[in-house]
C-alpha cells in the first residue's frame, strides 16, 4: 500500500491491456496498427460543425458509457446495447464474439443507468435492481464469485440501486437510501472501508453515512459526492489522485478541501476532475499528457481549468477528459494517442481544446482510447480507436473525428 507499490500500478495496468490484446488476437482478432481514414474523418467533422445528423438511423440515445475497448449505450425506449471488444463477455449479449456494431443485449425495457470498466460492465434497471457481467476476476461483479459472465448477473436481491460506477478491478454503486456500497479488488484501499480484506466479491457498506448522492471509481482510487455537495476521495493517491496533497493513500473516505459547491466528479486512471455549482471546472492527479487541464507535473490538489463558469459535465478516462459547456460545446484534453480528443489530430492537449463547432453536444463525452457522445437530438457519435469495432461503425477503421453511429430502429 505505500507509495512505492502504488507507483508500478501504470506498468500492471499496461501489461494487462497488452495481455488482453494477444489473447483476443489469439482467437482470431487482430489488432490493428493505428491509422486514420481522412475521408471518413472529414465525413465526421462535417456532419457533426453543420449541428446536423446525417441520413444514419434515429439514435434516441440516453446514456453512453465508454471501456477501454467497449462501448454500451442506454436508449430511451430502455432497452440496452453494446459493441466492441467482447473477449470477457463485457457485452452481455450471451457470447465472447467481438462486435463492431451494436447488439442489443437481452429483451429488457427496463434499463436506466450503466456503467463501463476495463473489461466489463454494470447497469441498474428501472426496478432497482443491480446487474453485471465480463471480467470477474477480483469479485468486482458482485455475484460472489470470481467467474467472469458473458450475460447480465444480479447482484444481490436489493432493489435500491439508484447508481452504479466500475473501473478496472472494483466497482461501487450508491442506493436510494443514500448508503454507499462497493466492492471487488481493494489491495490499495479503494473500497473505502480500511486495508482489509484485499478482495471482496460482494457489496460491502462504506462506513454508516446516509448522505452519499453520486460516487466515481478510477483504476485504484474512488471519489463520492454527498448530498450536502462535499467531496470526498480514498484509495491510492500515487500521483495526487485523491486531491488531498498527498500521494500516499488513504483507506477512508477523507474530504478534499472544504468546499461545499461540487455537483459532479469524475475518477480517471490516475487523475479527477470535478465541476462545482459556480460552473467552474477542477482537475489534479497525474499530468503526463496534460489531462488535468494545467500546470505542469503531478498536481496533488484541485487546480482550476482556465478560468470559465460555463462548464456543465465532465469526464475522464485512461489520461484524457473531456468536458461540456453550457453552450453545448464540447472539449478535450489530455492524451490523443489513438484520436480520442476528436480534434483531428493525434496531438497530445495540455488544455481543453474545442471539438468540432457543434453547440448540440448533450452530455460530457465517455472517453477512454476511443470516445462518444451524444447530441440534443438523441443521435451518437464516436471516434478514436477502433480496433476492436468499439466506435460502432460496422469497421475497425480508426477515427480522429466525430463520426455517427447508426442504431437499428
Amino acid at each position: 500500500m505505500n507509495e512505492h507499490r502504488d507507483g508500478r500500478l501504470r506498468t500492471r495496468w499496461r501489461r494487462a491491456a497488452r495481455t488482453v490484446a494477444v489473447a483476443a488476437a489469439s482467437v482470431g482478432i487482430g489488432v490493428l496498427s493505428i491509422g486514420f481514414t481522412a475521408g471518413a474523418a472529414n465525413a465526421g467533422v462535417s456532419a457533426a460543425d453543420r449541428g446536423t445528423p446525417n441520413a444514419l438511423a434515429a439514435a434516441s440515445v440516453s446514456q453512453v458509457a465508454a471501456g477501454d475497448l467497449h462501448t454500451c449505450v442506454t436508449r430511451t425506449d430502455g432497452t440496452l446495447w453494446c459493441w466492441g471488444n467482447n473477449f470477457y463477455g463485457q457485452l452481455g449479449d450471451g457470447t465472447n464474439t467481438n462486435r463492431t456494431g451494436p447488439v442489443r443485449i437481452g429483451d429488457a425495457t427496463t434499463w436506466a443507468r450503466i456503467d463501463v470498466g476495463s473489461s466489463n460492465t454494470c447497469a441498474v434497471r428501472t426496478d432497482g435492481t443491480l446487474w453485471c457481467w465480463g471480467g470477474n476476476s477480483n469479485g468486482q461483479l458482485g455475484d460472489g464469485t470470481t467467474t467472469r459472465r458473458n450475460s447480465p448477473v444480479r447482484v444481490g436481491a436489493a432493489t435500491t440501486w439508484a447508481s452504479v460506477s466500475t473501473g478496472a478491478n472494483h466497482t461501487c454503486g450508491v442506493q436510494t437510501t443514500g448508503t454507499l456500497w462497493c466492492w471487488g479488488l481493494n489491495r490499495h484501499a479503494q473500497l473505502g472501508v480500511g486495508t482489509s480484506p484485499q478482495l471482496t466479491t460482494t457489496p460491502v457498506q462504506v462506513g454508516t453515512a446516509t448522505t452519499w448522492a453520486s460516487v466515481t471509481t478510477g483504476y485504484a482510487h474512488t471519489c463520492a459526492i454527498r448530498t450536502d455537495r462535499t467531496l470526498w476521495c480514498w484509495g491510492s493517491s500515487s500521483d495526487g489522485q485523491l486531491g488531498l496533497g498527498i500521494r500516499d493513500y488513504r483507506a477512508t473516505p477523507t474530504q478534499v478541501g472544504t468546499a461545499t459547491t461540487w455537483t459532479g466528479v469524475t475518477a480517471g486512471y490516475a487523475h479527477t476532475c470535478a465541476v462545482r455549482a459556480e460552473g467552474t471546472l477542477w482537475c489534479w492527479g497525474e499530468n503526463g499528457y496534460g489531462q488535468v487541464g494545467g500546470g505542469t507535473g503531478f498536481q496533488t490538489t484541485p487546480i482550476q481549468v482556465g478560468t470559465a463558469t460555463t462548464w456543465a459535465r465532465v469526464e475522464t478516462s485512461i489520461d484524457s477528459s473531456c468536458a461540456t459547456r453550457t453552450d453545448g460545446s464540447l472539449w478535450c484534453w489530455g492524451n490523443n494517442t489513438s484520436g480520442q480528443l476528436g480534434d483531428g489530430t493525434t496531438t497530445h492537449r495540455s488544455t481543453p481544446t474545442r471539438v468540432g463547432t457543434a453547440t448540440t453536444w448533450a452530455d460530457g463525452a465517455a472517453a477512454a482510447y476511443h470516445a462518444c457522445a451524444a447530441r440534443t437530438d438523441g443521435s451518437l457519435w464516436c471516434w478514436g480507436d477502433n480496433s476492436f469495432g468499439q466506435l460502432g461503425d460496422g469497421t475497425t477503421t480508426h477515427r480522429s473525428t466525430p463520426a455517427q453511429v447508426a442504431l437499428p430502429a
